[in-house]
Formats: structure tokens, sequence, C-alpha cells
């Protein structure tokens, strides 16, 4: 019997989550793993994942100075020798030469203040998060500027998408 493959397929939103999820998986963050993928018409442009820049040693080589010194989450970001999911996804779009703009941003955390500028600028227009992030200037500066920032409600539907990935 043919399988009715549209009562079953996930939404964008889970589906995209769940490829942000999967990014996140590349971190070499010692602290948090945050993946991010920008989406233009339901076609993925870009990824990203949080962890040092290109040729600089990982944090797991020479340690967190923000671990080291105590810094809480949602500050100090200038310290991190890290970059953001969403800085690195914004970046590789940039030097392949591909228009984000009126994109949407799917990422597992939602985006810091730095970040935030960094996707209002490149004329992002959604940003679609799974876990909140103590930045209250980020959601100032979204709303400020008509860019969506939105967290996703249904957790389940994107282990859904996962969990129906691990069993094709």
């Amino acid at each position: 019997m043919a399988r009715d493959w549209t009562e079953d397929r996930p939404e964008w939103d889970s589906y995209f989550l769940a490829m942000a999820m999967i990014a996140a998986a590349r971190t070499t963050c010692l602290r948090r793993g945050v993946g991010a993928i920008i989406v233009t018409e339901n076609r993925i442009v870009a990824t990203g994942y949080n962890g040092a820049p290109s040729g600089a040693r990982h944090c797991a080589e020479v340690g967190c100075l923000r671990r080291s010194l105590g810094i809480p989450s949602g500050e100090r970001h200038e310290i991190c020798r890290g970059a953001h999911a969403e800085m690195n996804a914004i970046a590789q779009a940039a030097s392949s030469g591909t228009s984000i703009n009126g994109c949407t941003v799917y990422t597992t955390v939602e985006p810091c203040s730095i970040c935030c500028k960094l996707i209002i600028n490149a004329g992002c227009r959604r940003v679609v998060y799974m876990t909140p992030y103590p930045d209250e200037l980020s959601r100032t500066l979204f709303a400020e500027a008509g860019v969506r920032c939105e967290p996703y409600p249904d957790r389940g539907g994107v282990r859904d998408v996962l969990g129906k990935a691990l069993t094709m």
C-alpha cells in the first residue's frame, strides 16, 4: 500500500529547528551548544554553530575564559573566543555571496543583542528559537526594528522530526 506522505510530514518550523539542533552538535563551545539555520523561501541557505573562528584553537584546547571568571550567561560576550551560531551562519552566507535579505533564522537559543544587531542589519525578517536567553536588549531591538522574534512552542514537534529521521 502506498504511504500518504502528506499526513505525517513535519511542518516547516519543526523541520528547520531540528536541522538547527543537528548543527549545534558541531559546537566547540564548552558552555552551550547552539545551532542556527538561515532559510529563504523554505530553502536552507546557510548554517552555523558556535565555536572558535576557523583556524583558531578551540575552547577545549585553551579553556573557557568566561567560565574561569564565573561570568553568567548573557553577559560579557566580547571576551569569548567563540563566534555565535547566528554570526557563523551569516558569515557563511556572506562568504558565498548569498543574500539573506528577508530570510528567517532558526536557532536553538534566542539570539543575544550582538547577534540581534547582525540579524537586523542583514535584513532578516523573522527569528524562531527554542530556548530563551537572558538578554532584554535583544528583545527591545528586534521589536523596534520590526523583526519578529518568536519562541517555538512545540519542542515535542522538533523531537518528533528527529525521532522520525532515526526510524527511516
